[in-house]
Parts: C-alpha cells; structure tokens; sequence
C-alpha cells in the first residue's frame, strides 16, 4: 500500500478531526508542474530547475501552514497529556476523572505515532519536490523549518512522550528492563543513555541524553526552544544567570552553544518526565550529582543575597 492512501486512512480514522498533511493537494501541485519546469545546468553541468512558475507561491507557503497547525496541535496535546501525569492532590483526582492507566498509556502511544507518521509525510512530500524538481530546494525547506521551530520531531514534548511511555508501564519487577511498548526504548551504549523510537520502520529517532556542555548524562534536563537539550545548571552557565535567576532572565541575545540560534533560553521547557526516568534508571550517578548540584546552587543563592544587601546598604 502506498504511504499516501496510508496516511489518508490513518487521518481518517482519527475518533477527533486532526489536523494533518494535504498530501493529495500537494501532489496536484506536483503533477502539475512537471511540464512547466525550466531545466538548465549550472557550472558544474549538473541538470537544475529554475524557479517553477507553478509551485512558486503555492507548495510551500500551504506546506509551512499545515506544519505549524500540526506540531502546534501535537505539542499542545502533548503538554496537557503530561501534566495530567504529573499532577498530584487533588488536581490529580480531578484532572484524571474518568481516564485510567491503561487509556493515559494509549493516548500517549497515539501522540507518538501521530508526530511520527506526520514526521514521514512531510519528510515524502519533500524529496517528491526535490525529485521533480531536480533541485535540493526541499531540504533547504526542512532546514528552514528546524530553524522556525515547527519541525515535529523536534519538539521537546516527543521526547517527554518517549519518557513518560516508559515512565508509566515501569514497575518494580521491570525496573531493568529497556523495551517499551513497540519501538520506545531507553538503551545504554558505553554508560551513555539514549532514547530510541522506531514506531514506523522508515523513521528512526534517536536522542543522545549526554549533555554536550558537561559531557555526562543529562541532569535536571531542559530543552531550549531550538531543540537542544542540556543540563539546567549547564544552560543557566551558558546564557550567563544563575540558577536562582534562572533562565527567564537570559539575555535575547544568548546563543545555543550548538547552533548558536539567539534568544532560545527564556521559553526553555523543564523536561520532567526525561528525569524522572533518569533518576531512575542512573540513581547512583543522579544521587551523587544531586548533592554537587545542591552546593552549587546554596553558593549562589548565597552570593545573591550577599550582592542585595550591598546594594540595599549602598542605597
């Protein structure tokens, strides 16, 4: 079956309307054009496309829009599904009225493959672009995409969903145990954790969970709004705040010590499932570095007050 009856029928059979990929519009767009595209070579004698005078101003402004609807969809859903985990108290008994384990365990499964499948048709509609085109104008696009933030596999709350599936199903007799569910999985390679997901065999996603400030495994993690995920104390270092300002107070123009995008550290978002999992899964390293942490931030907390009252004394 070809993936774009596969896709059709998956958005289809969705209990609830989501918003998803026009796969079929877009590939009209596709057919059409093929007679209407200039070819020439450039210096090198590679064949090119110049501008197409029929996909110019159609694909991939329509394609840009139902990205952003769809990652927005997902990460919304995503946010809401995760604090109904979290959630304690009373907040808990009334946010969970009348959904059980086993239904908050499908629905987070449905997220995955939904980013997941979401993921691939756009991933297909692309290289169809580069393919009738015979230009590299559809990776430009995906590159483009990352750097807006509206690239699904991306987002922060696809690796917390990845957290919180194992999170959920682990018990004490499965404590080491790494499969989860059908392709979500916590793997150790050389000491160094990683969070795996194959749901669809055509998409792979893997995320390394060491820190490339510290270079040891995440702790405290968060994800900067460009992706880019490091430990909170390695972050707040980074932007310059410390960690009793935190990193709402960074400076517009910090950069991510990867990408160096500016003004990623102020809507960074606090991975809390990816730690409780890593609490639990690395608890002798988590302990240790929990007591370096907490003397770090106590030196702080206290250099800050020092600073205030001199300045309170000096007014």
């Amino acid at each position: 079956m070809k993936f774009c009856k596969t896709y059709q029928e998956y958005m289809e059979g969705q209990k609830k309307p989501l918003p998803g990929v026009g796969l079929k519009k877009l590939k009209k767009i596709l057919k059409k054009c093929k007679g209407e595209v200039q070819l020439r070579r450039d210096n090198t004698g590679v064949l090119i496309a110049s501008t197409c005078p029929v996909c110019d101003g159609t694909f991939f402004p329509s394609l840009l829009k139902e990205m952003s609807t769809v990652v927005g969809s997902f990460n919304e859903r995503a946010q809401k599904l995760l604090e109904l985990h979290l959630a304690s108290g009373f907040r808990k008994y009334f946010m969970r009225k009348g959904r059980n384990h086993v239904g908050l365990i499908q629905e987070g499964k449905d997220l995955v493959t939904y980013a997941m499948i979401n993921a691939i048709a756009i991933r297909k509609i692309l290289k169809k672009y580069d393919k009738v085109h015979y230009s590299k104008q559809g990776q430009a696009f995906k590159s483009q995409a990352q750097s807006m933030h509206i690239e699904i596999l991306q987002s922060p709350w696809l690796c917390e969903l990845m957290a919180f599936h194992i999170n959920l199903r682990e018990t004490k007799a499965e404590a080491k145990a790494t499969t989860v569910l059908e392709g979500c999985s916590l793997e150790f390679n050389d000491g160094k954790p990683s969070l795996s997901c194959a749901i669809f065999d055509s998409v792979k996603l893997d995320i390394d969970l060491t820190c490339s400030i510290c270079l040891d495994t995440l702790f405290d993690p968060v994800s900067l709004t460009c992706g880019h995920i490091f430990c909170y104390m390695c972050a707040c270092s980074v932007a310059s705040v410390t960690s009793v300002d935190g990193l709402k107070a960074s400076n517009p123009k910090a950069r991510c010590p990867l990408c160096r995008e500016a003004g990623v550290f102020e809507g960074a978002v606090s991975m809390d499932e990816l730690t409780i999992l890593l609490s639990r899964r690395c608890h002798e390293y988590w302990e240790e570095r929990l007591q370096t942490e907490r003397r770090e931030r106590i030196k702080q907390a206290k250099q800050h007050w020092e600073s205030q009252c001199r300045a309170f004394v000096g007014v």
